[in-house]
């Protein structure tokens, strides 16, 4: 039962009890009764309109999603390439920025710069490309 019908059941009951409303018993009821029946109006609205911010931020939320897949490419995008043209792709690589944690993508020459600045937080980066075959 919502707010609403449980507002019209005690309208109802307070109608059967049929209250003398020149007391000052059933004017402070009738007056009870009444605000009842505004606040549960004014939820109900509420309720509509928060239904309706609900709406549009899930569109917000996907278009920031198509966004990012347009911008960043899509994460699942293996059966778009033929397998030769994935070798001649540059490698990417991934470091997490101490300062803010913020993971951090780059390709191979932004690593040989051996410096990078957080797109997040602007912090300066340092490093160096170590041969792994070098051992």
């Amino acid at each position: 039962m919502t707010i609403g019908e449980k507002v019209s059941y005690i309208k109802g009951l307070a109608e059967g009890l049929q209250l003398d409303e020149s007391t000052k018993e059933g004017k402070v009821l009738a007056a009870i009764v009444d605000v009842l029946g505004d606040i549960a109006e004014n939820l109900a609205e509420v309720d509509e309109e928060l239904d309706d911010v609900a709406d549009v931020m899930t569109d917000l939320e996907e278009s920031v999603t198509d966004l990012e897949d347009e911008v960043y490419g899509v994460e699942d995008d293996e059966d778009e390439y033929d397998d030769d043209f994935d070798e001649e792709l540059d490698e990417m690589y991934e470091t997490t920025c101490p300062k803010c944690g913020n993971t951090i993508r780059f390709d191979y020459d932004q690593a040989a710069s051996e410096q990078l600045d957080c797109p997040n937080c602007g912090a300066h980066l340092e490093f160096s490309l170590e041969d792994d075959d070098a051992e």
